[in-house]
């Protein structure tokens, strides 16, 4: 049976009617429609699908539905600004060769989004245990942590 939710998506308010036992993944990619979030492995183990709730990363994969009432949630498509202006990460991202196949990509962004939000200024090996729960499969590594070491220097 459906339930009525309420949440802050990417800025914009939301109610909405969802079975509960679809995950947050299911809602954001399937009914509405934010394909960014990627779905991989669905067991929480590959971070395609981090997005923020209330500021930290979590895996919408396993992340209950019901269990985003009253949150925040910001996704990928959430933080380029209003006119299209890329936020510093995904710029960085671009311009350091951290985006290949790009399936990754928006996974890593979003947990690099939760690390500079608590921390602003890590340092690599801070900046690497934030992404251990992000696969990337083209070996891309180096390159992101470049990325993220950049927008650091970049300012938002």
């Amino acid at each position: 049976m459906k339930q009525v939710i309420s949440f802050v998506l990417n800025g914009d308010q939301m109610e909405l009617e969802v079975e509960p036992h679809w995950t947050l993944l299911y809602l954001l990619r399937e009914r509405l429609e934010l394909t960014g979030t990627k779905s991989g492995c669905e067991s929480g183990e590959c971070g395609a699908c981090t997005v923020l709730v209330n500021g930290k990363t979590i895996n919408s994969c396993i992340f209950p539905v019901m269990e985003i009432q009253g949150t925040t949630v910001t996704t990928i498509e959430g933080l380029a600004k209003p006119a299209g202006e890329l936020h510093p990460l995904q710029r960085a991202f671009i311009e350091h060769g951290g985006v290949q196949c790009g399936y990754c990509t928006p996974g890593m962004i979003m947990a690099a989004k939760g690390l500079l939000d608590e921390n602003p200024n890590p340092t690599e090996d801070e900046i690497r245990h934030a992404l251990a729960g992000n696969i990337c499969r083209c070996t891309g590594y180096a390159q992101i942590i470049e990325a993220i070491k950049a927008a650091i220097q970049t300012p938002a």
